[in-house]
């Protein structure tokens, strides 16, 4: 009598490739980050170590000790778009993410724009990322101030030595993601083990050395002249700049295992955990400051806390600690760009898009955009090369470009919501993250909270763009560069975008579901 063999249950490999294969997509890039590795890459782009080092004396500048209230209130109103950025994570498991989530939901163009603008910003946040090794390597040894003599940012000599720097690390983060997604994701995950270790020490570190209590948050006699809101508004510049890039876990969809459960946990992880630690490492350095009135909080920020409470080499220790944050973090974002750019060159959506879209046979990584990323970073600090301005300018240009993108997500989302946006054979298995009728109230608050932080960021203030005099052009940077994006980006679109394109899989690009 024949018996009948059953065939073997597809492998979780085969599943995500069929998948795949549902949105018209050919499985090219090398699927092989796990949830840690997911997780690692969110957490690192976001990367409290390096933004909050790098930016904690510009915050406590201008709002005082209560600029720590910012923290939760940005954290609150992030969260809020990492909540939807979740329930589209596991509806959309795609490269490229903000692009692919925009396009699907507000048509081709409004996509092409979201994508754009998220492209631009990943490159400007590739190149502030990178400046902040200036904080950090100085205060470890003084023969990494290869450029003048006075460390800090906001100097000539300072910004000139963070230009080098900066520009050496684009070239080994190009390099490493050019090898391959395996190479990256181990550097990335060990990056970002180093960087908890780091951020608990640290946390450890200020509340056993404390020399005040957490009511110092309540301090504002050291805040910038003026109404104190203007000051705490500008402050929250901090806070925003911090707490961006929890989509990257997103981005690599297309290189994680089962994306649909693990990237929208982990971006919500990565935020999450990155409030709670950012919160706690805030609270304890305005503890433990040796002085709240010295001028140096504003100047030298947590280094100076961190030296004076350790200054010997196990303090050496912690900012090895946040040198390799900054390195991981500049790592994550140009990667999650070079999958952006990825993304939309294989649907014919960017100049030269057979060349972006290739992916290399043996590493499995799309080599040319993550080798144009380091190259437009590095001469983005190049251009910016004698500006004692720099960090604030290439921040604040980087996040209202990284906001208005998620807008260009949030809003069409918002519309499609208050049309009816319901279940489909794509979010049929009712075990995947929805906010169910919680949708359309966490979604409107988003979009209003997106709109504020654009305003916010994007205002023009003397003393954050022009803090030692500076042209007209420096005052409306962000602006001006919103605007030049766009025009750049309507040319581009007219131009190349708009004739019917075919993706580089061989499929026809597919329209939004």
């Amino acid at each position: 009598m024949a018996t009948t063999v059953a065939p073997p249950p597809p492998s979780d490999a085969n599943v995500d490739s069929a998948d795949l294969a549902s949105f018209g997509y050919r499985p090219v890039l090398h699927r092989k980050l796990g949830r840690y590795a997911s997780f690692a890459a969110g957490f690192s782009f976001v990367s409290i170590l390096t933004t909050i080092f790098q930016f904690f004396g510009f915050g406590y500048s201008f709002g005082g000790a209560a600029f720590f209230w910012t923290w939760p209130i940005v954290f609150a109103g992030q969260f809020l778009v990492a909540l939807n950025f979740a329930e589209l994570a596991a509806r959309y498991p795609l490269s490229g993410c903000i692009y692919q989530w925009s396009r699907r939901l507000g048509g081709e163009r409004v996509g092409w724009f979201a994508g754009w603008m998220m492209v631009v910003a990943q490159i400007v946040t590739a190149a502030a990322a990178a400046i902040a090794l200036q904080v950090v390597l100085p205060a470890i040894w003084s023969g990494f101030q290869i450029v003048g003599e006075d460390t800090a940012l906001t100097s000539a000599s300072g910004a000139a030595n963070a230009v080098l720097l900066g520009s050496i690390l684009l070239i080994v983060t190009t390099t490493v993601n050019v090898i391959g997604i395996d190479l990256m994701a181990k550097i990335n995950s060990i990056g970002v083990t180093i960087e908890i270790v780091g951020v608990a020490a640290i946390i450890g570190l200020f509340f056993v050395n404390s020399e005040r209590g957490p009511g110092v948050v309540l301090h504002t006699d050291q805040a910038a002249p003026g109404p104190y809101w203007a000051a705490f508004l500008v402050s929250g510049l901090m806070a925003a700049y911090v707490m961006v890039g929890f989509d990257s876990a997103g981005e690599l969809s297309e290189e994680t295992k089962n994306p649909r459960r693990v990237a929208p946990r982990t971006i919500l992880t990565a935020l999450s955990v990155s409030a709670l630690g950012g919160g706690l490492m805030l609270l304890g350095a305005l503890m433990a400051a040796p002085s709240l009135d010295d001028g140096a909080l504003a100047t030298e920020g947590l280094a100076y806390v961190l030296t004076s409470k350790l200054d010997s080499p196990a303090g050496k220790v912690l900012l090895g600690c946040v040198a390799v944050a900054v390195m991981v973090c500049t790592l994550a974002i140009q990667t999650a760009g070079s999958r952006l750019m990825f993304s939309m060159a294989r649907d014919g959506k960017l100049p030269f898009a057979r060349q972006l879209g290739a992916v290399h046979p043996r590493f499995g990584t799309p080599v040319l955009p993550a080798v144009v990323i380091g190259l437009l970073g590095i001469a983005l600090l190049v251009v910016n090369l004698g500006n004692a301005a720099i960090f604030a300018t290439l921040a604040s240009v980087c996040i209202v470009s990284l906001y208005l993108a998620y807008l260009l997500v949030t809003v069409p989302l918002l519309v499609r919501r208050l049309r009816g946006w319901g279940r489909t054979a794509e979010v049929a298995d009712e075990s995947l993250f929805r906010l169910g009728r919680f949708g359309i109230p966490v979604n409107a608050l988003a979009v209003v909270w997106g709109v504020a932080m654009v305003i916010n960021l994007a205002w023009p203030r003397a003393e954050v763009y022009t803090p030692n005099g500076g042209g007209w052009w420096m005052l409306w940077a962000a602006p001006l560069f919103v605007l030049a994006v766009a025009a750049v980006g309507a040319i581009v679109h007219r131009f190349v975008v708009a004739a019917p394109r075919t993706a580089a899989s061989g499929e026809p690009a597919r329209q939004p579901a």
